[in-house]
């Protein structure tokens, strides 16, 4: 399979969905402005990393349709396969997330994903502080190109 390109937007919308229980994109913890969350939800919706549904939840609406309603947005099955994080995209319902993947306990990943899993998620910066990594290996991680070292015996 082709690995899909992220923009760091992108990766950082993603991964902050992905690490939801329920894949929603908003609210977006990226700090992005103007119209560029917009463009970037377009670019994500386009690709098939994302898809509308419909809102339940007021404060995270993306648009309204005449006929659906209150609409949102949620990262698709390819969202966590192209991120790294599922390995069974096609044992996955195409209208549930899978189940997250929990890393091993005490690792700067079980950290990196419990931060990205808190209310507001986490800015690279704050993931820097508690993890010490560099910038581009934070990205890294979260857009699933760093693989954890399998358990040594």
């Amino acid at each position: 399979m082709t690995q899909i390109q992220l923009s760091d937007a992108q990766a950082v919308i993603l991964s902050t969905a992905c690490a939801r229980e329920d894949g929603s994109i908003f609210p977006i913890t990226a700090s992005l402005k103007g119209g560029a969350v917009g463009n970037v939800c377009k670019s994500l919706l386009k690709r098939g990393l994302i898809d509308e549904v419909p809102a339940t939840d007021l404060e995270a609406i993306w648009r309204h349709d005449e006929e659906r309603g209150p609409i949102t947005l949620r990262a698709t099955p390819l969202a966590y396969s192209a991120l790294g994080i599922t390995d069974t995209q096609d044992e996955t319902p195409v209208n549930a997330p899978p189940a997250p993947v929990q890393p091993r306990k005490g690792t700067k990943k079980e950290t990196l994903m419990e931060m990205l899993r808190a209310e507001g998620g986490a800015t690279i910066d704050e993931i820097i502080a508690a993890t010490g990594w560099k910038p581009h290996t934070v990205r890294g991680a979260m857009s699933g190109v760093l693989r954890a070292e399998p358990e040594k015996s």
